[in-house]
This record gives C-alpha cells, structure tokens and sequence, in this order.
C-alpha cells in the first residue's frame, strides 16, 4: 500500500475504510433482558429498539425475575474456554516488553487494548486490538484490555486487566451482550488468560486502584475515556515514539509471522487471478476484492487493510478502496493486497496484471518502466544504507523514463532535484514503508529514526514504486492515459543484503502473463 513518506500516514479514504467489513452487534444494549428504565440511560446511547420507561408485562424483563435468574444459573455444562493465543507469541511478548522496561526503566507505563469501533448505531466492526498492546502482551479478541507495568528494582512487574466473562450463576450470563457467555460463547476466564500469555491478569474492575498506586504513568492505546479522565492520564508521544523504534527491528518469532503474512497473501493472489473471468463477465471489481477479503479471512485474521483492486483508469488512483468499477478484458487491473495473519502481522504486496492475460504495447511500456525503478530500489535495500536510498533510486530511474517519453518540462537533474521533483506529477505517493503489526508500521518514531536512519538487518519493509496516469492528465499522450502500475515487495533486511519475502510473485511482464496461466 502506497504512503506519502511526508507525513506516514494514509490518505483519509484508505483510513475510513480500513476497519474490517464484519460488523457486531453494541453490546448491553439489545433485549429486554438488559433493558433499564430510559432515566438510567443517555439519550444518546445506541439501542436495537425502543425501551419502556415502564414494565410491559408482555415483555417483562428477564434480568428482574428471580425465578427465571434461578433457574438460568442451573443445568449447564462446561464449553471450551481456552484461551486461544498463536504458537510463541506470549514468549515474544515477554521479550517485548522486557525491551521496553530497558528503555523507561522508572517509569510506570499503561497499554490500552481498545475496543470495537461503531459502525452505525448499535453494530460495531470487528474488534482488533491496539498493535501495541498486541505486541507486549500476545493477547488478541478482548476488548478494553489494559496492561500495567509497575517499576520495580531490575525492570517492571506485568498486570494484565481484563474484563470478567459472566458464567452460569452470574446475572450477566443472559442479561451482558458484552461478557455473557450465551452472547458470545464459551469465553476464557482471567485465570485461562494468565497461564496461557504467563502474565497475572487481573479483573478489570481492579484497575482504577492500579492506576491510583502509580505516578504519573505514560499511556498509549485507546484507554476508555472515563477512566483516563479519573485519572488525568493522556496519550504520551514519547511513548508511542518508544515503540514504535522499538518494533522496527523484528525478532525470530516476528520474522517467522512475515513469512506467513507474505506466503498467504501470494495464495490469495492466485485465488484472485482464477476469478479474473468471473469479474470480466460481470463481477467487477468488487468480485475481485471479495475474493480476497474472503480468503485472507479464510486463511487468517483478515485482510490487513482495505483491498485495493483497481481496473482501467481506477488502476492510477492510489488507494482506490470504492472497488465499484467494473473488470474491462483490455485494461489492466491493479491489487495491493494484504493478509493480515491470526497473530496481527500483515503482508503488503502490489501486481498489476492484464484483464485478457496480455498487456497491450501501452500497457506493456508501462510496466517495463516500473519494473526497471523497482529493480533499482531493490538493489539499494542493503544494511548500513541510507533508508531513503532505495526511494532515489528508484526515481531516478522514473525521472529519466519520463525524460525519454518527452513528459517532462525540465531536464532529468532539474526534475530531480529537491526544488523540481517534476517527475512526481505521476508518483505522489512514498515508495516504501516499514511493514509490521500495521501496514505503516512504526509510523510514530522520529524521522531521523526512520526516512534519516541505517537499513538494519531484521527490518521489514516494503519497495513499491509505480506511475499513475489518470484519465484526464492532459500533459499525457492518449495511449497512456488511464493506465496506473505498481510493483510492490516485501523485505526483510539481512545481514548480507536483503531477502524478498514475495519472491514467489514474478516482477516482469512476460513472467505475470505465464504465471495467470498457471493458477
């Protein structure tokens, strides 16, 4: 996924439509069982329907019977609880946050896991924690969980809050859609929690004395807004800056869920291609995106962020998210695809490939272009380099490209040049990221920790240039108009160079064309 290495951040449509497609219901606020008088809730709080400021005796209120609670709390046999976590990940968290303890030793810290972001009125998005959060504790699907680390002599002591699931017995077991396990099934309990990540973890209503015993702590993640208000804690930048540098380099067990992501990701690419007929003959592009939205589901945790899938002139948009357009058999069709894996580590891999299973000349040219800058920013991802080595190599390569189709006002050395940058009008966007727990991983570090620092061996990132010729650029001759290509890579920066984790895709054209006719 293309990123203006300005600001490290996602256009405001990539980011609004990034949340996961599958959508669940608010909690504790959907059946008579859980409905209070209207004085007790805000007027603005969501609701599945309207509520009675009086009792209804023909839809009376189980959580108010006694003989109804009674026997709900009889009869029931023990489901799975297990705590599901990924092979390794509690030991790396471990890891990770023994890290982090070395680099605010002192200090107490807080981690908020977040929750569900809204959808529309009572439904929500699929929950995925805070990559943070995710990353010091290996603990994924709880929402508002919080990790506390108290100073102590030699580094930090580790408790985990989590809320309580309602069992059998419990009032909540029917009556909280957020915690009752005939709402959300058989749910681990904060001791199943403990033995599987090896942390202590504690309930969540024990949190505000937590927070009461520490001074001034630094924060990150979404905290719930009442409780940060108590007590007076604020996100902390030098914190989030902390981590971010600190996950830059990633470990064995991290490099082992790149490996995955990536290999994954080229599957879904094979399963997209096969498809190619369905969505020429009517599916379009949103056929294509659903194919891979499904597999990455099927495969994985989902998509890592929102497919782009851009036929035709949709193709130079950079992050064309819509995907409403059709699939022309003349035109090429761009997918930046991403599977995002059961441990949160996503992939982050761009082909553009022809409809019919051949580039036109036009289309062809294009991509030759492209490939000779991508061949060049590959070259340039070697340890000890400047990061932004691969990004000028690359557009070198572009700027003399456009030079020689005579689409540049200026010469090669002027359009290069910090004052000129001509060759831009077609690539905007960055050309590489670091790639991780986000997409844009650790987009919060300093710069110079990041654009102005070293490649390091067990660095990810990513090498994408592209050109982008909108429809209505009317500098372009009309048999380039409407054509956008990309070539985008995942890496990981070894000792001795670079290993291309998305090797398995070819780069050329003539190797994408046999390559459609071998899945």
């Amino acid at each position: 996924m293309t990123d203006d290495l300005s600001t490290r951040s996602r256009t405001a449509t990539a980011t609004a439509t990034e949340a996961p497609a599958i959508a669940t219901e608010t909690p504790a606020t959907d059946t008579p069982a859980t409905e209070a008088a209207a004085t007790d809730t805000p007027a603005t709080a969501p609701q599945s329907s309207p509520r009675s400021t009086q009792l209804d005796p023909r839809m009376p209120r189980l959580a108010e019977l006694p003989s109804f609670a009674a026997f709900m709390a009889e009869g029931w046999d023990t489901p799975d609880r297990s705590a599901r976590t990924v092979p390794g990940a509690a030991e790396a968290a471990a890891h990770h946050r023994a890290r982090l303890s070395a680099a605010h030793p002192g200090q107490p810290i807080v981690v908020a896991a977040g929750r569900a972001p809204v959808r529309s009125n009572d439904t929500n998005y699929d929950f995925r924690p805070d990559s943070d959060f995710y990353w010091l504790t290996g603990c994924g699907g709880v929402e508002h969980g919080v990790l506390v680390l108290r100073p102590v002599p030699g580094g930090h002591d580790a408790t985990l809050h989590l809320p309580t699931p309602a069992r059998p017995g419990d009032l909540g077991f029917f009556a909280d859609a957020a915690h009752g396990e005939l709402w959300v099934g058989g749910a681990p309990g904060l001791d199943e929690w403990s033995e599987a990540l090896g942390l202590a973890v504690r309930p969540l209503d024990e949190l505000d004395a937590a927070l009461a015993g520490l001074t001034k702590p630094l924060l990150t993640g979404a905290l719930d807004p009442d409780t940060a208000h108590r007590h007076g804690l604020a996100a902390s930048a030098d914190l989030g800056r902390t981590l971010s540098e600190l996950r830059m380099v990633k470990d064995a067990w991290e490099i082992e869920q790149m490996r995955e992501a990536v290999d994954r990701t080229v599957e879904g690419f094979a399963a997209v291609v096969r498809e190619f007929p369905a969505a020429i003959a009517g599916g379009g592009e949103r056929w294509l995106q659903g194919t891979f939205d499904r597999y990455a589901r099927t495969h994985g945790n989902g998509p890592g962020y929102a497919s782009i899938v851009g036929s035709g002139a949709h193709a130079a948009t950079l992050h064309w998210v819509r995907c409403d357009g059709p699939v022309a058999e003349d035109r090429a069709v761009l997918l930046d695809l991403g599977v995002e894996t059961n441990s949160y580590y996503t992939a982050d891999v761009t082909r553009t490939f022809p409809a019919s299973g051949r580039f036109s000349q036009a289309q062809r040219d294009v991509h030759d272009l492209v490939e000779r800058a991508h061949r060049a920013g590959l070259a340039a991802v070697v340890p000890g380099r400047d990061f932004a080595d691969f990004h000028t190599a690359a557009m070198e390569v572009v700027a003399r490209g456009l030079a020689d189709w005579g689409l540049l006002p200026v010469s090669v050395d002027e359009a290069l040049s910090p004052q000129g940058q001509h060759h831009r009008r077609y690539l905007v966007c960055g050309i590489g990221h670091h790639l991780g727990l986000d997409v844009h991983d650790c987009a919060r570090a300093d710069y110079a920790a990041y654009q102005g620092a070293k490649m390091t061996p067990g660095m990810v990132l990513t090498v994408e240039p592209g050109l982008y010729f909108h429809e209505h650029d009317r500098t372009l001759p009309p048999e380039l108009r409407g054509i956008g290509m990309r070539i985008e890579d995942d890496l990981l920066v070894t000792e001795e160079g670079a290993e291309v984790l998305s090797s398995a895709l070819p780069l050329d054209a003539t190797g994408l064309e046999r390559w459609m006719t071998t899945r």
